[in-house]
């Protein structure tokens, strides 16, 4: 009688993201905006206060604003008004605005001794790292979102690129002014990204009442 051979029993290891809330991270309120910057000015802590204001207005990707360089936000002694940039995931440009806190902030930032001949806004601490990573960048996240008491688990990189759009489109219902903010190529990707089916049924089914 002939045994069969049998695959190899290996220990199941834990899923990636057991214990892990995972899906679209939140946005930011306005609340939260404000008490986490009130929190870094009171720290004085310059880069994460112009870090912070940069990724809300840019509305950026993590692996795009942690590789931002000195000259794609400022020229002729003054940080710009209006920026443009290539993505790296999509290869195409994207522009945005950098309001006149988020100028102050970084022209502040500027003044530091670190800031001193860097190419990058915000470089790395190490000599081979040239700017900070976008792991550096979710820690720093965490710690801002933790610092006001929320659960970091709901927040994250993609919490500040989605923080001012997701109130764009709360104010103006505008999805073609969103596409364009965040260089999306097709407007699908805008309403699966924003979440815009589900948070409009929801806001229907609050106003009925049985």
């Amino acid at each position: 009688m002939t045994i069969a051979n049998l695959p190899a029993i290996r220990a199941c290891r834990p899923a990636w993201n057991k214990g892990r809330v995972v899906g679209q991270k939140r946005p930011l309120m306005p609340k939260h905006v404000w008490a986490i910057r009130v929190r870094l000015e009171i720290a004085e802590n310059h880069r994460d206060l112009a870090l912070f204001n940069l990724a809300i207005d840019s509305k950026l990707r993590g692996c795009d604003l942690a590789k931002l360089k000195v000259a794609d936000i400022y020229a002729s002694g003054q940080v710009k008004e209006r920026a443009s940039i290539i993505q790296s995931k999509t290869q195409r440009p994207v522009r945005f605005e950098i309001t006149e806190g988020t100028r102050k902030s970084i022209l502040r930032w500027m003044q530091e001794p670190l800031m001193v001949g860097s190419e990058y806004l915000w470089p790395g601490r190490f000599h081979e790292r040239l700017h900070i990573s976008t792991r550096q960048y979710a820690r720093l996240v965490r710690d801002w979102v933790i610092s006001i008491g929320l659960d970091p688990t709901s927040f994250g990189t993609h919490s500040m690129r989605r923080t001012k759009v997701a109130h764009i489109y709360r104010k103006t219902g505008n999805l073609r002014a969103v596409q364009l903010l965040l260089g999306h190529t097709k407007m699908d990707s805008t309403v699966r990204y924003l979440g815009v089916e589900l948070e409009d049924a929801l806001a229907i089914s609050e106003a009925v009442e049985i």
